[in-house]
Order: structure tokens, then C-alpha cells, then sequence
């Protein structure tokens, strides 16, 4: 599976590759990978390599892989931690595919879903134990700048090892991650990073490139551990339903308190409007100036670094707003409102097929409040296979002014109706003139 959601296409070139072009550079990296970088990074090959399995996900009706990824052993009872994207297709068809692991002594075993956590993208599997050593899990954070090692099947070309650093948790996410100094790639996703010792301080999960990638706190595979090992657990008959209970969990936690009477505000031309609705979001600002454009567009954005993988065609998890000033000192209001009118039409959700979600329905309507009047459009489309869960989106403009215009629109994926209509009236509540 890709380590980032961006990297299908490359993975899937790379599946491409002829099968003796594949095996001479799977043999090639596999016994290259000790090799590179510094000595401790060859001594933590030799002894962690045999810890690390290729996790991948098989189309039953032609037998070919669909999907790989990384897992690690993490008990010598068979368990093993990979990223809940790469095992996602099983979770959701488990009449076309099957997943399997394949060991450093090419051994293929196959392996059963035990666990989920779809919000913090992890897996917990089992599969028969066969005498594997299994990683220690660290209790605490390295310090920040530790050295730090990952490994993975990058590119389906074999075990490697990719030395980095530990760069503390982002800070714009409700829930945590790891930035990571290392390059992983796709392949590598469900990997361990690992310190010297080889304690496990997170899961490799996605990455942004140019040496900037996320790992999963290792807390959380902990969390998961104990969650599997509660006397009487039994897993979930539909994974499918728990990826829906979890999700309708994760929103109930976060949205509760967006758009409050609290919320932080900012002045946009004569307008009053919402900022930064919580701490783990950040604003970004532009102005586009130029003498050969009639008017000015002054943007503000604000959003999170979260989002959360269901499918390969889908992400949830999604909180965005973005207001969008339009003035003219030149333009006549005729000309002006074609242009102010074309700001308001264009926000559409992303393409997505008939089978992932239902058919878009909007309502519209003219809203008087604070001393302006506002158009409003909203919009919703339901997920198939995951009941109760929505995208969302709100846009508004507000009306009655021959040079100057407000268009603003709030984004919401995975959340349920109740929750997209009290946001969207909480949003629209806080938008009002500024005082002079």
C-alpha cells in the first residue's frame, strides 16, 4: 500500500516492473539496506530485520496482490501492527480479497484482522505463530532530534532501512503524529520506527516528501494491544460497521465545540468572521493585487493537518473554511456582481462514484441577520457504506453592496447530518458587519 495517499500512481508503475527486474532489486536492496547509512544503522538491520514482514492485500479472483505494505511482530503470540490503509480493501469487500504476510525467509502465512483503529490508521493482525521475534515498544518518547530508524518495503523492492530523526508531534492535528525527518516511501506504510536499541517509538503512516514524513505514536499501538487483550474481546462480525461507529465516535469528539460563542473572530473589509476554530487548526492569507485586474480578492483559510483514510477513493475527517473578499473601485455593479456571482457558484465537492456516496442535495435560501442579508447554499451527500456519516459544505455571500462582497464557505467530510446543520448554523451565526 502507498505510504502516501499521492503515490498510487508511482506504486502502481512500480508494480509494473517485470518479475525478474523486481526479484533482482528486491534482492538488491534487501542486501544493500544494511549496508547504508551509519554503522548503527547496519547493526539495527541485522538485528531487527527478521522482525518485519511485507503485509499485502490479495485479489481473490486473480490472485494477483492488490495492495503491499510493512507490519511488525509486536508478541510472540503471532501479532502483528500494520496501518489500517494497507489491510482497507479486506475491511471492505472480504468477499474479493484475502491479506497475507510474507517474512524475510519468503514464507507466506496467512493473516486475520483482529483489531481496528481507523482514526489513527492501524491494524492489529495475527497469524499463526511460527517462532518470530517481536519488537519491544518504547514507554516514552525519544528527545527531540534523537536519531531514529524505519523499516519497510519501499517500492515493493525488499527490506531497507531509513535513518531520520525524531521531530516531536505536529501540532496542528486533533489527533497526534510524529513528524519524522526520513524519507520513507510508498511500500514502507505500517513499518516500525525504531530507536537504537530498537524500541518502537511509532508506525510509519504517510509522507509529504523531501525528507518530511509521519509516523503513528507508538501509544496508540499500545492502546490498540490492550484494547484486543480485554478478557472477553471478540472482533467486530461487520469491520466494516466498526470503521462507521469509530468514525461517528471521532466527530462527536471534535466538533462539539467549533463555532462557539468563544470562537476567535477576524475583520475582512466591513465584514465580521470566524478564525480558527480550535487550537490544532492553522490560517493561511492572501491578497491578490495588480493594476490589470478591476477588483481585489483578499483570501483567508483556515484548516487542519488531519484527515483520515477509509478508502482508496475516500478520506474523512476533513474540516476546512475559507472566506474570499471580492472589492472594485472600477467596476460597475452589473459587472461586479457576474464576478461576485461566479465566486458564489463555484464550490462543488470532490468527484466521487455512485457507489462511495449518495447523490448531492442543496437547499438555498436568504438569511437577515446582524445588518446583513445573506444568501445561503447548503449541501450534503451521504456515505453508502458507512451509514449515518456525511460530507457537508455551507456557502454563503452576503448582499446588498454595489462594490464589495463576502463569499465564505465552511467543508466538512464525515460527520453526521445533525452535526453538519448545527455546525452550519453556528458558522452562519458568527458572521456579521464589523463594527465601524
Amino acid at each position: 500500500m502507498t505510504c502516501s495517499p499521492r503515490g498510487k500512481d508511482s506504486f502502481q508503475r512500480a508494480l509494473r516492473l517485470s518479475g525478474a527486474l523486481a526479484l533482482f532489486f528486491g534482492w538488491l536492496a534487501a542486501g544493500l539496506a544494511a549496508q547504508a547509512g551509519s554503522p548503527d544503522a547496519a547493526a539495527v538491520y541485522r538485528r531487527l530485520a527478521s522482525r518485519v514482514v511485507k503485509v499485502q492485500c490479495i485479489e481473490t479472483s486473480s490472485g494477483a496482490k492488490a495492495t503491499i505494505g510493512s507490519g511488525f511482530f509486536v508478541s510472540p503470540r503471532g501479532h502483528l501492527i500494520t496501518n489500517y490503509h494497507v489491510i482497507s480493501d479486506l475491511v471492505a469487500r472480504p468477499d474479493r480479497y484475502r491479506a497475507e504476510l510474507i517474512d524475510l525467509r519468503d514464507r507466506v502465512r496467512p493473516v486475520r484482522i483482529l483489531a481496528i483503529d481507523v482514526v489513527h490508521d492501524l491494524a492489529l493482525l495475527r497469524t499463526e505463530p511460527g517462532g518470530d521475534p517481536w519488537f519491544a515498544l518504547a514507554p516514552a518518547a525519544p528527545d527531540r532530534g534523537a536519531r531514529l530508524f524505519s523499516l519497510g518495503h519501499p517500492l515493493d523492492l525488499g527490506l531497507s532501512i531509513v535513518e531520520g530523526t525524531f521531530n516531536g508531534l505536529l501540532e496542528h492535528t486533533l489527533y497526534p503524529r510524529i513528524h519524522f525527518t526520513g524519507s520513507l516511501n510508498p511500500g514502507m506504510s505500517g513499518g516500525p520506527t525504531v530507536m537504537a536499541g530498537g524500541e518502537v517509538v511509532g508506525v510509519n503512516v504517510s509522507t509529504a516528501g523531501e525528507q518530511v514524513s509521519f509516523l503513528v505514536p507508538v501509544d496508540r499501538v499500545m492502546a490498540l494491544l490492550r484494547l484486543a487483550s480485554q478478557p472477553g474481546y471478540q472482533r467486530p462480525d461487520s469491520l466494516l460497521q466498526a470503521v462507521d461507529q469509530q468514525l461517528l465516535q471521532y466527530q462527536e469528539s471534535y466538533l462539539a465545540a467549533l463555532f462557539t460563542d468563544s470562537a476567535e473572530t477576524i475583520t475582512l473589509g466591513g465584514f465580521r468572521v470566524p478564525t480558527r476554530p480550535a487550537p490544532f487548526f492553522k490560517c493561511w492569507g492572501d491578497a491578490t493585487h495588480g493594476a490589470s485586474l478591476p477588483y481585489q480578492l483578499v483570501r483567508h483559510q483556515c484548516s487542519t493537518d488531519d484527515y483520515i483514510f477509509i478508502s482508496e477513493d475516500q478520506w474523512s475527517g476533513v474540516l476546512e473554511l475559507t472566506h474570499t473578499l471580492l472589492s472594485t473601485r472600477e467596476l460597475g455593479p452589473l459587472r461586479f456582481y457576474a464576478i461576485y456571482s461566479g465566486q458564489f457558484s463555484g464550490h462543488e465537492f470532490a468527484a466521487l462514484s455512485d457507489e462511495v456516496v449518495t447523490s448531492t442535495r442543496c437547499k438555498v435560501g436568504n438569511v437577515r441577520q446582524q445588518g446583513l442579508v445573506l444568501k445561503t447554499v447548503f449541501c450534503t451527500r451521504g456515505y453508502r457504506r458507512l451509514p449515518g456519516l456525511y460530507d457537508a459544505f455551507l456557502r454563503v455571500a452576503a448582499l446588498g453592496t454595489p462594490d464589495t462582497g463576502l463569499v465564505t464557505t465552511l467543508t466538512l467530510s464525515g460527520v453526521t447530518f445533525a452535526n453538519a446543520r448545527r455546525l452550519a448554523e453556528r458558522y452562519l451565526a458568527s458572521i456579521a458587519r464589523a463594527a465601524p
